[in-house]
């Protein structure tokens, strides 16, 4: 997913990870994606009060959105640099088309990684499909979650890529894991995922029938993030409410859920602190403001035009490609 912000702020991301062993709830803001029937999203990160977890820069959440009144996700082909957009869906159906030549669909429970490396570009539409069900997860009702991963130096210029993974939920009592990024301890099994990540990192969705408890084994250098889908959840004796991602720093062995009254749906996200400073603006991470001026240079000059430029064209049949936004009048210092 793109931003879609016609003024987005530039981010310096690479804070220091807390070490005070409370957990930080982050509240999200909502966030139009353009347009007048546009969705709206709801974003945790970046925030505020905190830019990443591990390399995990970027989370969106939003739905539950029927396409029909609002007309779901649109988003015309658009660049990326310096990261993966991991996709993860809850109910509904969203075409991936990329310059790399890939046209997949994102489903509901099933991994889609794209990496961006030195650039790429990919437009993204949610498809309602003639036999979908109401209520059934390919009906014409989108929701799920954009999420994004930094590369780390040395690896900002891999060639663009897309991996496509179905990880096999995981039972265990009254709840259930399926793990889409690196590996997690569920009881006595450990239960991990084949995707290429760059640096260590933990992607899985939870689910809880109302009540229960679960202890996940997890990595002590890590610190963690837990984006709350539905219901009420109690991570290391903090409740969190839907929407909201929960913050946990480096320092624990394992990681207590428990439901509320009702059944709960979250994402857990992890890995260890980043370590390196970023510039994030629009759909480009640089190590520096010039960087991030020149990639937006030059899609401008492309704009999805030039199947031999850094970013490739997509074969998009419904318009034109997505222009960037105006730089700001400031040069960003980097802090931290």
């Amino acid at each position: 997913m793109s931003s879609l912000e016609t003024r987005p702020d530039e981010v310096t991301c690479g804070e220091q990870a807390a070490t005070d062993g409370t957990v930080t709830v982050l509240e999200p803001r909502e966030v139009p994606l353009g347009g007048p029937r546009a969705m709206t999203v709801r974003r945790t990160l970046p925030s505020r009060r905190r830019t990443m977890i591990g390399a995990w820069c970027f989370v969106d959440h939003y739905g539950p959105d029927d396409v029909a009144e609002t007309g779901g996700m649109v988003v015309p082909p658009h660049p990326h640099t310096a990261l993966q957009t991991v996709s993860w869906l809850f109910s509904g159906l969203v075409e991936h088309r990329d310059s790399t030549g890939v046209r997949a669909l994102v489903r509901p429970g099933e991994l889609n990684l794209m990496t961006a490396g030195h650039g790429v570009c990919h437009s993204e539409v949610s498809v309602v499909p003639a036999d979908g069900a109401p209520g059934s997860v390919e009906s014409g009702v989108l929701h799920g979650a954009q999420l994004w991963v930094v590369l780390p130096a040395g690896r900002t210029d891999v060639e663009p890529s897309f991996e496509h993974f179905v990880p096999e939920p995981v039972r265990h009592g009254d709840a259930g894991v399926s793990v889409f990024l690196g590996d997690l301890r569920v009881g006595e099994q450990r239960v991990g995922s084949p995707v290429t990540t760059h640096t260590p990192l933990l992607g899985a969705e939870v689910v809880l029938e109302p009540g229960a408890r679960l202890r996940l084994g997890v990595d002590v250098e890590h610190e963690h993030g837990l984006l709350v889908d539905q219901g009420e959840v109690t991570v290391a004796g903090q409740g969190v409410r839907r929407s909201e991602l929960a913050y946990l720093a480096p320092g624990r062995e394992e990681l207590e859920l428990v439901a509320g009254g009702e059944p709960v749906r979250a994402l857990l996200l992890g890995g260890p602190p980043f370590g390196e400073q970023i510039v994030m603006w629009w759909n480009f991470i640089g190590r520096s403001h010039d960087e991030v001026v020149a990639a937006r240079e030059q899609w401008q000059d492309e704009l999805g035009h030039r199947a031999d430029g850094r970013f490739g064209a997509v074969d998009y049949p419904d318009g034109e490609s997505l222009p960037a936004p105006a730089l700001p009048q400031v040069r960003l210092r980097p802090r931290g």
